[in-house]
C-alpha cells in the first residue's frame, strides 16, 4: 500500500505488488476499487502493478466536492500519481470504465505515456456507439450455455429500458467467459467495491467531448494495446475495433472465449498477450 497527495489535497491509495517495470493500472466500474482486478492473472510476475483506488474508493479519501468524481477531473489524479512515483513517462493499463480516463489522460498528456493498455474498454469518451443488434449477436454467442435464455431475456428488458435489479442480476453471467464459482464470487462482490455516488458522476455533463478526444488521439503516436473479449456483450469486438482506428499505432487482439474480465477467463492467455505488449519499445 502506498498513498500519495493529489492536486486538491486529498490523499489517494494504491497497492503495490509484483517485480519489474511499472505499470500503473486504472479500475474500471465505473468508481470501483481496484481489488477487482487482482494480479491480473499473473501479470504481477512480469510488472510491478501500481493499482490505483480513484478517489472516494477503496482506501482512498472521499473529496468534500463530489463533483471532482467527473472524469476528466480525475486526470489531475493520474497525473499527481505519475509525479509522485517519479517517473517521467508511464506505462499505463485501464479496464473498462476506466479505459475512458486512460484515453482521457493520453489525450491531454501524450508525452507522459509510454504504452497504453485498453482492457475490455468502454467507448463513452470516445463517442462511438453500440447499436442494441450488436449486443443481441454477442448476447447468442452464448445460446448454448443453461442460463442463456434467462438471461437473454432479461437482457431485452434491460435494452428496453424496462429492467429491474432483478434484470440486472439476471444478465450477470454474460459478463464473464464462464459463470463458474470464480466468477460468481467476482460479482458479488462489486456491490460492496463500487461508490454508486461516485459512479453517478463520473460521466455526468461535460466529462466527455468525444470530437475533440478523437482528434486529440490521432496525434498519439505510442504504442496502444486494446485487447477485447470475443463475447464480451459490454464492450463487443466490432466496437472496440473501431475505438483501435482512432489511433495512429493500435493493436486489436480479441481473447477467443473471453467476456469483460479477460484475465479471469484465461489468464495465460491475456499476462501473455499484455507482457509481450508491454515489452515493446516505444517509438
Amino acid at each position: 500500500m502506498d498513498f500519495f497527495t493529489s492536486h486538491d489535497g486529498l490523499q489517494l491509495a494504491c497497492h503495490v505488488s509484483g517485480d519489474g517495470p511499472p505499470v500503473v493500472c486504472l479500475p474500471g466500474g465505473p468508481m470501483q476499487a481496484s481489488a477487482y482486478l487482482g494480479d491480473l492473472g499473473g501479470l504481477s510476475a512480469h510488472r510491478r502493478l501500481i493499482m490505483a483506488d480513484l478517489r472516494g474508493t477503496g482506501r482512498s479519501a472521499v473529496p468534500p466536492d463530489i463533483a471532482s468524481y467527473r472524469c476528466d477531473r480525475l486526470v489531475d489524479d493520474v497525473e499527481a500519481l505519475r509525479e509522485h512515483l517519479g517517473l517521467d513517462r508511464m506505462d499505463l493499463l485501464s479496464h473498462s470504465g476506466g479505459t475512458n480516463l486512460a484515453v482521457l489522460y493520453a489525450a491531454r498528456h501524450p508525452e507522459r505515456v509510454g504504452r497504453l493498455v485498453l482492457v475490455a474498454p468502454s467507448v463513452a469518451a470516445v463517442g462511438v456507439r453500440i447499436t442494441e443488434e450488436v449486443r443481441r449477436e454477442t448476447a447468442r454467442l452464448r445460446e448454448g450455455e443453461p442460463w442463456f435464455p434467462e438471461a437473454f431475456a432479461a437482457l431485452e428488458k434491460v435494452m428496453s429500458g424496462q429492467a429491474t435489479g432483478d434484470a440486472f442480476q439476471a444478465i450477470a453471467p454474460f459478463w464473464y467467459g464462464r459463470w463458474d464459482g470464480t466468477a460468481q464470487a467476482h460479482k458479488a462482490a462489486e456491490d460492496e467495491q463500487r461508490n454508486n455516488e461516485a459512479a453517478a458522476v463520473f460521466g455526468a455533463e461535460g466529462a466527455f467531448a468525444p470530437d475533440a478526444t478523437r482528434a486529440a488521439l490521432t496525434r498519439f503516436t505510442s504504442p496502444v494495446l486494446l485487447l477485447a473479449g470475443e463475447v464480451d456483450l459490454n464492450s463487443p469486438p466490432a466496437a472496440v475495433a473501431e475505438v483501435a482506428a482512432l489511433f495512429p499505432r493500435a493493436e486489436l487482439v480479441v481473447q477467443a472465449g473471453a467476456g469483460h474480465f479477460p484475465w479471469l477467463d484465461d489468464a495465460g492467455r491475456f499476462v501473455a498477450t499484455t507482457s509481450a505488449f508491454l515489452r515493446q519499445v516505444p517509438r
